[in-house]
């Protein structure tokens, strides 16, 4: 198939947290439109793409992105326009070979993001397809299984909660209806749990899940297992977990925070299988340091009752993958695409992961956008479970509605079956 690229333009839009983005418009000859845009996450792994903003304190305290836009409607529409919108992997690599950096850095990895996902957007389009079909080859048989950031680790102003994500898979659903249903409710019941605990309203937190009322995790997982029991869901939900803990890994003493206390990479291990041994974990994501390869592998030989999952450690890079498989240190990474910064070049991680044996959970970012392109990925490839976040802001809102709207529209379409991944 052979449709021509006609015009490319790229404008500056807010995320759902009011910071300036790049969207961009890819229409082909017949009219097609592919839309897109480049989330942003809070937590940002040091060897993901450039996230290229202007630095200029007078407009969004430096966060504007104009010399992004500017990158696409001056230097990536010229180059592109003509050609095939189906030639998916060429004009990404043209959009690679015009950067030159490994990071994305000259153009803006926000900025070649955009253009590649809205490319791939109207390709669907120009061929008369839903996105997640086209991905697909053809009609889909599953819609993955969601997860929910409930309650949000970090500092505030009485504790700091080192793990970043307290996370509910509703892993024994019979539907993606129920498992929806069940993840809202009983987040709603949490809110009132939380109240019990603490007698005071549980704060919302940066990713919208409830503010961490206490540092100890156990505290957590047990307010979580009471508002699943009081919801009648006992046995229904597993946990999961996001430690970011990049985010409170000291450098110098080469250790980590647990419980107000620096600890080894051995005790945070020991302390997370532990954890496992006493609460049924789907995952655990980034146990430790981006650049703890050592630690990750000890980790992966040790707790042998959850997943480990690799984020700012991965960042959806094929060749930090294989290095990671090599090693035995993962089970599989987290899925964004904007981490790499072109969707040929998350497909082909994707791809690795795959035949490797390896899960692929995709993700939004905290930064999040409507239409996250990370939903027809996590549909039209068959994905298993997925990182949805907490059950509250628009965005999060909007992809609960598309795995509802994607098996409602697919005959014969099931909520797909986790079991096989589930190691406790």
């Amino acid at each position: 198939m052979n449709m021509p690229i006609k015009s490319i333009h790229a404008r500056q839009l807010v995320d759902c947290k009011c910071r300036p983005m790049v969207e961009v418009d890819v229409i082909t000859e017949d009219g097609s439109l592919g839309r897109a845009c480049a989330p942003t996450g809070t937590t940002v792994g040091k060897f993901e793409s450039f996230v290229l903003r202007d630095n200029d304190p007078s407009e969004y305290h430096g966060l504007s992105v104009h010399k992004a836009v500017d990158n696409v409607n001056s230097v990536i529409a010229p180059a592109l326009i003509g050609k095939n919108v189906f030639d998916q992997e060429s004009l990404d690599q043209r959009m690679l070979d015009l950067d030159g950096t490994p990071d994305k850095h000259v153009l803006g990895g926000n900025a070649i993001y955009s253009v590649s996902v809205a490319a791939l957007r109207a390709a669907a389009a120009a061929d008369k397809k839903e996105l997640y079909n086209y991905l697909a080859g053809g009609p889909i048989t599953q819609v993955p299984v969601p997860s929910f950031n409930v309650i949000n680790g970090g500092r505030y102003a009485t504790l700091t909660q080192p793990f970043n994500e307290f996370i509910i898979m509703p892993y024994k659903a019979a539907s993606i209806y129920e498992a929806v249903e069940m993840s809202v409710l009983t987040f709603q019941k949490l809110e009132e749990v939380i109240y019990q605990y603490s007698h005071k309203k549980p704060d919302v937190a940066g990713s919208y899940g409830y503010a961490a009322p206490s540092e100890n995790p156990e505290t957590l997982l047990d307010l979580m297992s009471e508002a699943i029991d009081v919801c009648g869901y006992t046995g229904k939900f597993a946990f999961a977990l996001d430690c970011a803990s990049s985010e409170m890994y000291d450098k110098k003493t080469n250790t980590y925070l647990l419980k107000g206390k620096r600890v080894s990479s051995d005790e945070l291990i020991g302390y997370a299988k532990g954890l496992t041994e006493k609460y049924n974990f789907v995952f655990i994501e980034d146990l430790l340091d981006e650049e703890d390869w050592d630690g990750f592998q000890k980790a992966h030989r040790e707790i042998t009752r959850t997943n480990l999952l690799g984020d700012d450690f991965i960042v959806t890079n094929m060749e930090r993958l294989k290095k990671a498989h090599s090693l035995n240190a993962i089970d599989g990474f987290i899925l964004k695409p904007n981490q790499v910064g072109t969707i040929t070049e998350a497909l082909r991680t994707f791809a690795y992961a795959k035949e490797n044996g390896l899960i692929a959970t995709p993700s939004g970012r905290s930064g999040g956008v409507i239409g996250d392109v990370v939903m027809d990925l996590a549909v039209g490839l068959g994905i298993p479970f997925i990182k949805n976040g907490a059950p509250r802001s628009g965005e999060r809102i909007d992809k609960l509605n598309f795995l509802m709207r994607a098996c409602d529209m697919s005959p014969g379409c099931r909520l797909a079956d986790v079991s096989p991944l589930v190691k406790f």
